[in-house]
């Protein structure tokens, strides 16, 4: 009987044991937990600590136990630097997880690149940037704003364009790809209307009725939004209140998913439309198991899950598989090793990390429906994300490649020449 208890009692310690405190890798989650922005980062938080919750029941990483450090910088950029730069010189973690906003990754940007971590950005962007210590797992402009373009152009035969967003960088950016692409396919400039509001912008009024009065002039109209965090809510509270309809003037989202419409009357907004690369109602068996293992770890049926999920879920076992190749969480071997690698996405198919630190996405475009997700009207194969765009001047002889002996952000084609704009 002792003897059998002693066993019980040392098998429990080596249980322990395995996962001792100077066993543990250390990851940082970034993302805002308040302010503005958290209506959808905190959704990323929780997705990050189910993946290290899973992750160490496989058995951790290298045979250590995963632990993440989670830090709120609040929807306050320049906080963001403050706050990677702590969890790397003070929590030792060996990569960062987060940022939502372009202002949030381009604050980070320079601390990563300084101190030698890794940071995978998990959100979609305005491109125009490519970072040796940065994976961009969230779509580039030509895996989202231009196919969203081209749907709505090609299918319902838009002519005019609101380009609306919030007031930084990633919708000045993507709305500046978005003008020169519809110039250059015959659009005329004043069939293009342009505007930017601030962060947690809430009085509409004019706003929507400028735009009802620009889709009366004959042409079908839509609005292409940049719209970002709870600022959503009164807008498309203010387009119902108009009258204005997904029929009349649609509009297509590139911030708006599923936890965005959890938090809406969706009724008014059935048929307008979002760009992702992925969405809850993806039929795979890849994707009934992520709902089921999110359910079952919010312990929250009515949790929905949405498309910077799956680019967080990418990029975090991309970083694994990294890890386990190069045999070390150490920074240099794991950009080595990460390049080439393929991991499974959650509509059935692979994601691949390219040598410009992007990944491989379908491309999906979903029409919204009054239970809050979204009815996939069309799905693309698998694009490469292109962080330089080919319809900027400044960008179009750019491309980007991380291995040796290259080793250029922003290689240029035309002068042969590592150097230019960007990182």
């Amino acid at each position: 009987m002792m003897g059998s208890l002693t066993a019980a009692l040392l098998s429990a310690a080596s249980v322990q044991g395995a996962y001792a405190a100077d066993d543990t890798i250390k990851i940082g989650v970034l993302h805002s937990l308040s302010g503005t922005m958290a209506i959808s980062e905190t959704t990323l938080k929780d997705a990050m600590l189910m993946l290290v919750e899973e992750q160490n029941k496989k058995g951790g990483v290298l045979g250590m136990k995963l632990e993440a450090v989670v830090v709120d910088p609040a929807s306050d950029w320049p906080l963001f630097a403050e706050k990677a730069r702590d969890l790397i010189e003070k929590d030792k973690v060996v990569a960062i997880f987060g940022g939502w906003t372009s202002s949030s990754r381009k604050s980070v940007l320079p601390v990563v690149e300084e101190l030698n971590s890794i940071m995978f950005y998990p959100v979609q962007y305005e491109g125009e940037e490519s970072s040796r210590n940065i994976f961009y797992t969230g779509a580039a402009p030509n895996q989202q704003a231009i196919p969203a373009v081209d749907y709505l152009a090609n299918t319902e035969g838009v002519e005019r364009w609101v380009l609306a967003g919030t007031d930084y960088v990633y919708p000045q950016t993507t709305n500046k790809i978005l003008k020169a692409y519809l110039m250059s396919k015959g659009v005329k400039e004043e069939d293009i209307m342009i505007n930017y509001t601030p962060f947690g912008h809430s009085d509409w009024q004019t706003i929507v009725s400028d735009i009802k009065k620009f889709g009366s002039a004959g042409k079908k109209t839509a609005v292409v939004s940049t719209i970002n965090g709870d600022a959503n809510i009164p807008f498309y509270k203010e387009l119902a209140n108009q009258g204005i309809k997904a029929e009349d003037i649609p509009v297509v989202a590139f911030s708006v998913g599923e936890e965005e419409l959890a938090g809406l009357d969706t009724a008014p907004l059935v048929g307008h439309l979002a760009a992702w690369n992925y969405f809850q109602s993806v039929d795979s068996p890849a994707n009934a198991e992520f709902i089921k293992t999110w359910k079952a770890y919010t312990k929250n049926d009515k949790r929905v899950t949405n498309d910077p999920m799956e680019a967080a879920y990418i990029g975090f076992n991309a970083w694994v598989k990294a890890v386990e190749a190069a045999g070390t969480t150490d920074t240099d071997p794991v950009l080595d090793a990460i390049i080439g690698v393929s991991v499974p996405n959650l509509s059935g198919g692979t994601a691949t990390v390219m040598p410009n630190h992007h990944i491989t996405k379908p491309v999906l475009i979903g029409e919204i429906q009054a239970d809050g997700q979204f009815d996939i009207v069309q799905q693309t194969p698998a694009v490469v994300g292109d962080e330089w765009s080919d319809y900027l001047p400044d960008s179009k002889d750019l491309i980007s490649d991380w291995r040796k002996p290259m080793s250029c952000g922003n290689f240029n084609v035309a002068t042969g020449k590592c150097g230019g704009k960007g990182s």
